[in-house]
């Protein structure tokens, strides 16, 4: 897993690298979910949109659209699904969300948002995608919180450890003290 996540980040690094060397911008776009519940049934959907300018070059007219929710399962409550900037600079970063309504149970599986934008240098609109997202259980039960679930990880990950310098640190201190006993004796004798 992690050497995956390092070759993957290796190659976004060239390609960075690689889009940087020439004259154009490279527009690399996270989607983010996160679902909340403000009140029984129903649930709420908030989509963030961060895009970044890699590359050396202005990128002109870009254009945000995330039309991978359905309106039959999706209301859209606060924002815009699509959004229109006029310039995203080197090195500078945008952010878009909207929030959606879920009206349906299920699963679902959204795919990436659509970025398009122009280059000064060529005619046709250069596209590029969002990251994709988990597929969510809209509506799902949910089992309670644990609230001390991450104290019982860490005494069955650490517990045995804690036990064995605890009972090192204890033996070194009373080795290490000085007797209490023997300087009562001391005084009695004088």
């Amino acid at each position: 897993m992690a050497r995956s996540l390092a070759l993957v980040a290796l190659l976004l690094l060239g390609l960075a690298a690689a889009a940087s060397a020439s004259d154009a911008p490279f527009v690399v776009a996270h989607k983010k979910v996160s679902l909340s519940r403000p009140k029984p049934g129903v649930e709420r959907v908030a989509v963030s949109l961060d895009l970044y300018n890699q590359g050396s070059a202005t990128a002109y007219d870009v254009t945000i659209n995330d039309d991978s929710w359905p309106a039959d399962a999706f209301e859209l409550i606060t924002g815009e699904k699509s959004k229109t900037l006029e310039r995203l600079d080197p090195g500078s970063t945008v952010s878009h969300t909207f929030v959606l309504e879920t009206k349906t149970q299920g699963r679902f599986q959204g795919s990436p948002a659509v970025i398009k934008y122009r280059v000064p240098t060529k005619t046709a609109l250069q596209e590029a995608y969002s990251t994709p997202i988990f597929p969510l259980d809209v509506l799902a039960e949910r089992p309670p919180e644990k609230k001390f679930e991450w104290a019982k990880r860490l005494v069955a990950k650490y517990g045995s450890l804690v036990s064995v310098v605890s009972f090192v640190g204890v033996f070194i201190y009373l080795v290490a003290s000085p007797s209490k006993s023997g300087s009562k004796a001391s005084k009695k004798r004088r």
